[in-house]
C-alpha cells in the first residue's frame, strides 16, 4: 500500500483516497509573469510523479494545477521597476494578459520537456473571480473575515488552529509576518482576501468592497473547491507554500466550509544551487531552457531531481547534472541493449526487481531507491527479454524516455554491415577502426553472440570541459616565473557589451608592454562565451576561462588570479575602459617595494564604517573598479575571500589584508580611462543593492572591524 509524508500530520501514513480507485489531486501551479526555474521544476516534478505512481496502482487520476495570471503587484512598485520583467513587458506596450499568456505557453513547454503529464485542468486565476468573491463573502458572513476602506482581511484570531499546518503559532507566528506593516489590519497575523485596486491598476474587477483584485492565497482555495469538491484528497506544493500560503489556504477553505478539505499535504524540499539559495541577485535562478543552451538534456535533470528524495534538499550543480546526464545515457543504452537483443521468449521470472522497484515506490515515493534497483536490473543476469519488459513498465512511472525510438543512419548502417564482415573473417583491428567511426556518428555497437546490437549515444552537453565550476580548478601558476608584463584579469556575468568594449580597449592599449588578457565568464548566458572563444582563437594574447555557473566576484577573481602569469596583476571593472596608456604609469608606481595595491579611485575611513572618496596618494582601501599590484603579492596575502559574492566591500576586504602585511595602497592620478554604469549596480533592484551591500558589509566588519590600527587616520605617515 501507498505510505505518504502528510505535512498537517507530520507522519508516514497509509494512503486512503475518499473515493474507492478515484484520487483527486490539486497542484499549486506557476505565477506567469516570468519563466518557472528548475526549483519551480522540481516541485512539479514530484506532482508528476505521484500521479504516475497513482496511475500505476490502478487509481482514476484528476490532477488540477492552477495558473495564477492576476498579477498581485501593486501598481506602484512596478513603476519603480521593482519586476523588472513586467516593468520591460508593460514598456513594450505588452498588456498583462498578454504577458501572462506569453509565460504560460513557456511554462507548458517546460513541462513537456520534462515529461510532466499536463494536468487535467489548468484554472486561471481570472476566470475564478466571482468564486474568489462568493468565498470572501461567505468569510465576511460568518465573522471569519472584515472589511477595512475596501479592503478584506481574514482574521487569524477567529480561526483558532491557525498554524496547525506550518508550526507557526504565538510568538513565531507573529514574528512571521512582522514584515507585513499594514496598518488597516486589526490584528498583523491577518492576511488579505481582497484589496482595493490603487489608481492606474490595469487589472482590477468589481465586488461588494469596490473595484480591486484577489489576495494570493484566496485564489487556491477558490479554484481547488470549486473543480475537486468540497473534499479532496492531495494537496501538493513546495515546502516554501507551507507559510503563509497553504496555512491560509486551510483558514480560508476549512473557514468557509466549515471542514476539513485536503486529505494529505505533500511538499518537495527546497532545490539549492551549489549549496546557495536560488535568487535573481544571484544569478543562480537558472531556468530548463538554460539549462538546453548549455546542451543538456531536459530529462537529465528529470533524472538528476529523481537521486534525491523529495522531502530532502537537493543540491543542484552543473557538475552534478553533467553527471545525471552520463548516467541516463548509460542507462538508455543498456535500455536499447535489452530491447535489441531480446527475443519473442517470456523469460525468467523477476519479481526480485519488481519488489524492489515498488518497494521503493510504496514508500512515500522514494525514486532514489526505485532508481537503484532499476540499475540492479540493468546489471543482472536476468534474460534480456525480461530486462526489457520491466523497462517499459518501470519507465512508465519514471519518466525518462529510455527506449524512445531510434532510426540508423543508411550510412552508419553500411558501417555497421561491413564491422560484421570484417568480424567473421577475423579483421578485428579493422573491424575496431570502424567501430570507433561508429561511435563518432553517434553511435555504440556491441556484439552479442552473431547478433550486433546498434544503440545511440547521448551526446555531451555543449558546454564542454573546459568549464570550471570552481575557482579551485583553475591550475594555479603564483609559482611559476613571470612569462609577461602583465596580467589583466576581466570578469563578467551577463555583461558581453561591457566585456567586449574593455577587453577591445586593453588590447587596444597594451603600449609595448607584454601582456595577457585573461577574461574570466562568470556563468553567462547572454552570448559571451561565444564571443569570448572567438576573440581566444584569433588573439594569441587572450585567455579564456570558463565557469559553469555564477560563481560569485571573489571566485570570478580568483580564477584570474590563480592563472595569472604577469609580473604585474591588474583587476579591472567592465565599467572601466582604457583609454590611453595605463600600465606604463602603473607599472612605475609598483617599483615601490613598500607598495601594496595601486588603483584610480580610493577610499579612506576613521572607523570601518563610514567611508568617503580620497584622492592620495595614500588610502585605506583601492576601489575594486580598477586594482593592480605585484603578483609576488597573491602569494603573501592570500587569494580573495570567496564569501564576497556581491563586488562590494570585496575591495576594502583584500586592500586592508594587503595593508595587514605592512604594505601600502596608493592613487595613481590621471590614468587615462572612462567610467561607465556599473552593471551589477545597474541590473540589481534598489532593495536587493541594500540586502546585497549589507551581507558584505556585515562581513567585512566581522573580519576587520575590530582592526582601526590599519587605518590612515590611526598609523604614522609614510
Amino acid at each position: 500500500m501507498l505510505q505518504l509524508y502528510d505535512t498537517l500530520t507530520r507522519e508516514k501514513k497509509p494512503f486512503g483516497s475518499l473515493e474507492a480507485k478515484r484520487a483527486r489531486i490539486y497542484s499549486c501551479g506557476p505565477t506567469v509573469y516570468r519563466d518557472v526555474h528548475i526549483g519551480n521544476l522540481r516541485t512539479y516534478l514530484l506532482a508528476d510523479w505521484l500521479r504516475r505512481v497513482l496511475e500505476a496502482q490502478g487509481y482514476d487520476v484528476y490532477h488540477v494545477k492552477n495558473i495564477t495570471d492576476v498579477g498581485h503587484m501593486r501598481q506602484e512598485l512596478l513603476e519603480r521597476g521593482e519586476d523588472k520583467v513586467v516593468a520591460a513587458a508593460l514598456a513594450a506596450g505588452k498588456t498583462p494578459q498578454q504577458i501572462a499568456q506569453q509565460y504560460t505557453e513557456s511554462f507548458l513547454r517546460d513541462e513537456a520537456a520534462l515529461d510532466i503529464k499536463p494536468a487535467h485542468d489548468f484554472p486561471r486565476a481570472t476566470d475564478y473571480i466571482d468564486q474568489m468573491i462568493a468565498m470572501i463573502q461567505r468569510l465576511v458572513d460568518q465573522g471569519l473575515a472584515y472589511v477595512v476602506e475596501g479592503d478584506v482581511y481574514f482574521s487569524v484570531e477567529r480561526f483558532p488552529t491557525y498554524g496547525k499546518l506550518s508550526g507557526n503559532t504565538g510568538e513565531a507566528l507573529l514574528e512571521g509576518v512582522r514584515v507585513e506593516l499594514d496598518p488597516k489590519k486589526r490584528d498583523p497575523r491577518d492576511f488579505a482576501l481582497w484589496k482595493s485596486a490603487e489608481p492606474g491598476r490595469i487589472a482590477k474587477w468589481p465586488s461588494p468592497w469596490g473595484d480591486g483584485f484577489p489576495g494570493w492565497h484566496i485564489e487556491c482555495s477558490a479554484m481547488s473547491t470549486s473543480l475537486l469538491g468540497p473534499r479532496f484528497d492531495i494537496h501538493t506544493g513546495g515546502v516554501d507554500n507551507i507559510f503563509p500560503h497553504h496555512e491560509d489556504e486551510i483558514a480560508q477553505s476549512e473557514g468557509a466550509l466549515g471542514h476539513q478539505v485536503v486529505e494529505y499535504w505533500l511538499h518537495g524540499q527546497h532545490l539549492l544551487v551549489d549549496g546557495l539559495k536560488m535568487a535573481k541577485s544571484t544569478g543562480n535562478d537558472y531556468t530548463l531552457s538554460q539549462l538546453e543552451e548549455r546542451g543538456f538534456d531536459p530529462l537529465a535533470f528529470r533524472y538528476l531531481c529523481a537521486t534525491v528524495h523529495y522531502r530532502r534538499r537537493l543540491n543542484f550543480t552543473f557538475e552534478s547534472l553533467r553527471a545525471a546526464s552520463a548516467g541516463l545515457s548509460r542507462l538508455r543504452q543498456a535500455a536499447h541493449q535489452a530491447v535489441a537483443s531480446s527475443n519473442n521468449g517470456d523469460g525468467d521470472d523477476s519479481s526480485e526487481w519488481e519488489a524492489a522497484f515498488w518497494g521503493a515506490l510504496l514508500d512515500d515515493l522514494h525514486l532514489p531507491r526505485a532508481l537503484s534497483a532499476v540499475w540492479g536490473l540493468v546489471r543482472s543476469s536476468v534474460p534480456d527479454v525480461v530486462k526489457a519488459r520491466l523497462l517499459r513498465a518501470f519507465d512508465d512511472v519514471l519518466g525518462l524516455d529510455l527506449l524512445a525510438p531510434t532510426s540508423v543512419p543508411d550510412a552508419v548502417q553500411s558501417m555497421v554491415d561491413e564491422r560484421r564482415k570484417l568480424r567473421s573473417r577475423a579483421e578485428f583491428a579493422k573491424a575496431d577502426e570502424l567501430r570507433q567511426r561508429i561511435a563518432e556518428a553517434g553511435f555504440h555497437v556491441r556484439d552479442a553472440g552473431r547478433d550486433t546490437v546498434v544503440t545511440p549515444l547521448v551526446a555531451a552537453p555543449l558546454m564542454g570541459v573546459d568549464a570550471v565550476h570552481s575557482s579551485q580548478e583553475v591550475p594555479s601558476c603564483l609559482d611559476e616565473p613571470d612569462a609577461c608584463d602583465f596580467s589583466l584579469i576581466l570578469t563578467g556575468r551577463d555583461d558581453l557589451e561591457g566585456l567586449r568594449r574593455c577587453a577591445d580597449a586593453v588590447l587596444r592599449h597594451d603600449t609595448g608592454h607584454r601582456i595577457e588578457l585573461i577574461v574570466v565568464d562568470n556563468g553567462s548566458s547572454d552570448g559571451t562565451a561565444d564571443w569570448l572563444r572567438e576573440l581566444a582563437a584569433r588573439d594569441e594574447r587572450v585567455r579564456a576561462i570558463f565557469s559553469d555557473h555564477n560563481m560569485g566576484t571573489g571566485a570570478a577573481r580568483n580564477c584570474g588570479l590563480r592563472s595569472a602569469r604577469g609580473r604585474y596583476v591588474l583587476l579591472l571593472d567592465t565599467s572601466v575602459e582604457p583609454t590611453g596608456d595605463l600600465l606604463s604609469p602603473l607599472a612605475e608606481a609598483l617599483e615601490n617595494g613598500t607598495t601594496g595595491i595601486v588603483g584610480a579611485f580610493g577610499v579612506n575611513s576613521d572607523d570601518l564604517r563610514d567611508f568617503h572618496d580620497a584622492a592620495g596618494p595614500e588610502v585605506d582601501a583601492v576601489e575594486g573598479y580598477l586594482m593592480a599590484f605585484r603578483r609576488e603579492r597573491v602569494r603573501e596575502v592570500g587569494m580573495m575571500d570567496e564569501k564576497f559574492r556581491f563586488y562590494r566591500h570585496l575591495d576594502l576586504d583584500y586592500s586592508l589584508a594587503v595593508r595587514e602585511r605592512g604594505y601600502r595602497n596608493r592613487i595613481v592620478p590621471n590614468l587615462p580611462l572612462r567610467r561607465h554604469p556599473h552593471s551589477d549596480w545597474e541590473r540589481t533592484p534598489p532593495q536587493e543593492r541594500d540586502r546585497l551591500s549589507k551581507r558584505n558589509y556585515y562581513r567585512f566588519l566581522k573580519k576587520h572591524g575590530h582592526r582601526t590600527d590599519l587605518l590612515l587616520a590611526n598609523s604614522e605617515s609614510p
